[in-house]
């Protein structure tokens, strides 16, 4: 198959669904979380974000991240991810055994403190911390810019500022940044503009990933603009479900296998076997207990469809 020009031969996914995609749900056993997790690895899912070391007053889904690392044996091509938002989580989660550490940080003021109570430049300060403990350990270092296509409460927001913001993170030492459309609010213009905004402040687009949510129904062809302009790496969640508590309007994530299905009809390597990955949003439909958003999920893929 003849891959589009001036499109990649392969993406890499992280797939955030035991994380972002169940934080807003009534919480999971964590036998159920840890099953989520294989089926999302025996799919081939090279990176998963299976937990969160946060306050579970805060956010209660995420109770019991270091028995869902443990229950998660490590083994090659897997890495296990974890989302911490100081030091004291960045602890736990090393001290738990994961292969990589993410961070978040906001572009919007507003969503920052609402979000891990912070202003950004406080966040900067903890994210140094947190990437001077991680590099002791040898883990790298993901952040997570939110807010990086729009605020729901600042709104537009410079793509200059956030190309700003993006180097400022990478100068505290962390290997990579994920730019976040928290609220569904890119579209291609946008992230046209953000990306060559990035771009034009010398960061390489190798060190920068997107993760996107599809609160207007935009994550796919958002997706399909980011590979357009160089972007090979995204976050996803099984099931196309997710979204932050701390953001109005926040809908889920661009579905893994949504993405997939995509990426595949294109001929782009991913080394995700599509069938294991729509079993994995069944699952993670009958964890949650109501139907997950991805047509992909209830349809299948297209290689799959019959005519007619």
């Amino acid at each position: 198959m003849t891959i589009p020009a001036g499109l990649p031969k392969h993406v890499a996914v992280r797939d955030v669904g035991p994380r972002d995609g169940l934080q807003p749900e009534e919480p999971v056993p964590v036998s159920d979380r840890i099953r989520l997790v294989e089926a999302l690895a025996a799919a081939g899912v090279p990176t998963i974000e299976v937990a969160a070391f946060v306050s579970p007053k805060a956010v209660p889904a995420m109770a019991g991240a270091g028995e869902v690392v443990a229950g998660v044996p490590a083994r090659p091509g897997l890495v296990r991810a974890a989302l911490v938002p100081n030091a004291k989580g960045a602890t736990l989660a090393l001290e738990a055994g994961v292969e990589e550490i993410t961070v978040t940080i906001s572009a919007s003021e507003t969503y920052n403190q609402r979000n891990v109570h912070m202003t950004t430049a406080e966040s900067e300060a903890a994210i140094a911390e947190i990437v001077a403990i991680a590099a002791d350990a040898g883990i790298p270092v993901d952040a997570v810019v939110s807010c990086a296509f729009g605020s729901p409460y600042e709104g537009e927001i410079a793509p200059v500022d956030i190309a700003d913001l993006s180097a400022r993170v990478l100068d505290t030492g962390v290997d990579r940044v994920t730019l976040a459309d928290t609220t569904g609010m890119a579209t291609p213009r946008r992230v046209h503009e953000v990306v060559e905004a990035v771009r034009a402040a010398g960061i390489p687009l190798e060190t920068t990933g997107l993760h996107l949510h599809d609160t207007r129904g935009t994550a796919l062809v958002n997706a399909y603009a980011a590979l357009q302009h160089g972007i090979t790496r995204f976050d996803t969640s099984v099931g196309g479900l997710g979204g932050s508590p701390f953001a109005h309007g926040a809908g889920g994530n661009l579905a893994t296998e949504s993405l997939v299905a995509m990426l595949d009809d294109l001929g782009i390597e991913t080394g995700i076997a599509i069938e294991p990955l729509v079993e994995a949003a069944a699952l993670i439909e009958s964890l949650v207990g109501r139907p997950v958003p991805s047509g992909v999920a209830h349809h299948g893929p297209r290689s799959r469809a019959h005519a007619g």
